[in-house]
């Protein structure tokens, strides 16, 4: 018998063939075999829950043990587990294996054709900050290493040169900053941090577009640095030119330096990504599952490793053999566990507040102002374009406005967007933003 699965297949048809199929269907056909260890004589069972669990122990135990001793012989003890226990388990193992920085550097990046250009900028970078690219401008999808990238640079730099102030900010922590900032009447403070350091480094610079108060600030952080001499690195999901809502002056400042984009892994790469991980983590992945792991997953590195972490997971619960089934299921486990969250009216609102400099309380409101009003109808239209709510739900969102209201906002914004073209990429930005979260 190749593996547990192929027995349990035959275990399956012993009981079908002996309860009725209404009974089979119910509680044998839903029960997954988990692990078999013949040292410890035991086999593990994952059924749907605990009242599953117990109605088997009740009724349908003689059943099972005469199967699996009709397969395996005497002397299999059949253990249940539930999906909660299995997940508590699971993440119990995952905190044991988790990145520390000293993956984030130069030397553990794996470099190939894709990615090649970004990582020698990158590193000229943090050898000589302020004096080879400045700024340098990384830009590529999610998942490739842009911020592996950062990281390195971060920490070759504090490791050369430690009494250099590094600071390393996300596009929309940033932004979130100033307005605490500007809230608590701190502003000093806001720039003392970001235009005193000796290396700033941007993370996913995307965030800070269509947002006045925030470009403005960074605009005048970027000159202090830029005349200091001063190391600026910026990562983005797309060129400057691409960022349809960032400012000219600030589109022209980013694309002064140097821009270097990194794209998906061609197939010898994402293979020496696998086995680069595999080696950290210190398992052995047989070269065929290797290589079937690097056709199925082509565009993001993270799922790369993503697939080998929990392969690893796998052999610590399971005491499974990693073999292409087990890959195949990893896989399938690692695409959907990576959908992306349900997108909230909560969350586009607060979007578009923060792109108009006003609040969400502001959007809901019935206040009339030229400015609030464009942002509450801009709210509306993106909240129609990326949910599925009906009008009146919408409506129910933004203060128990009705359905003509609603409809009104959405046709306004589309009349205005054909006639304006620095308004429809200002809310496609927002809307590209809102999505990528």
């Amino acid at each position: 018998m190749d593996s547990f699965n192929e027995a349990w297949g035959i275990i399956c048809d012993y009981c079908k063939q002996r309860i009725t199929d209404v009974a089979y269907k119910t509680w044998i056909s839903k029960i997954e075999p988990i692990k078999l260890d013949f040292a410890e004589g035991k086999a593990v069972l994952m059924v749907p829950g605990d009242f599953h669990r117990q109605t088997l122990i009740r009724g349908y135990m003689p059943l099972l043990n005469d199967a699996f001793a009709s397969v395996f012989g005497e002397g299999i003890k059949i253990c249940f587990t539930v999906p909660e226990e299995i997940m508590s388990k699971e993440q119990e193992i995952n905190d044991s294996i988790i990145d520390t920085d000293y993956e984030f550097t130069f030397e553990s990046f794996i470099v190939g054709s894709s990615n090649k250009f970004a990582h020698a900028a990158s590193l000229a970078v943090a050898t000589n900050p302020g004096r080879a690219y400045n700024p340098l401008f990384i830009y590529g999808n999610s998942g490739l290493g842009k911020t592996h990238l950062l990281y390195a640079i971060r920490n070759e730099i504090h490791k050369t040169s430690p009494e250099k102030n590094i600071v390393y900010v996300k596009g929309d922590d940033f932004t979130n900053e100033l307005i605490e900032a500007i809230r608590t009447a701190t502003p000093n403070e806001f720039r003392q941090k970001y235009r005193k350091s000796d290396v700033l480094l941007v993370d996913d610079i995307q965030f800070i577009g269509g947002k006045v108060s925030t470009q403005e600030e960074f605009f005048h952080t970027f000159n202090s640095l830029y005349e200091a001499k001063s190391q600026i690195v910026m990562t983005s999901d797309r060129p400057p030119k691409e960022i349809k809502t960032l400012e000219d002056r600030l589109r022209s400042r980013f694309e002064s330096g140097l821009i270097a984009d990194i794209q998906p892994p061609d197939f010898e790469t994402r293979i020496a990504i696998i086995k680069r991980k595999a080696e950290l983590l210190e398992i052995d992945i047989p070269d065929d599952v290797v290589e079937y792991i690097a056709t199925r997953l082509k565009t993001n590195i993270r799922q790369l490793e993503g697939v080998v972490k929990k392969l690893k997971a796998k052999c610590l619960l399971y005491g499974e053999k990693i073999t292409l089934n087990v890959a195949q299921k990893t896989i399938s486990d690692i695409l959907n566990n990576e959908q992306p969250p349900p997108l909230t009216v909560e969350k586009i609102i607060d979007e578009v507040a923060h792109t108009f400099g006003v609040t969400g309380d502001d959007i809901r409101s019935s206040k009339r102002n030229a400015n609030i009003s464009n942002a509450r109808q801009i709210a509306i239209y993106a909240v129609r374009e990326i949910t599925d709510l009906s009008m009146n739900l919408i409506g129910d969102e933004f203060g128990g406005r009705d359905h003509s209201t609603i409809v009104y906002a959405i046709k306004q914004i589309e009349k205005n967007m054909s006639k304006d073209p620095k308004l429809k990429s200002t809310v496609d930005d927002i809307i590209k933003n809102i999505r990528d979260r």
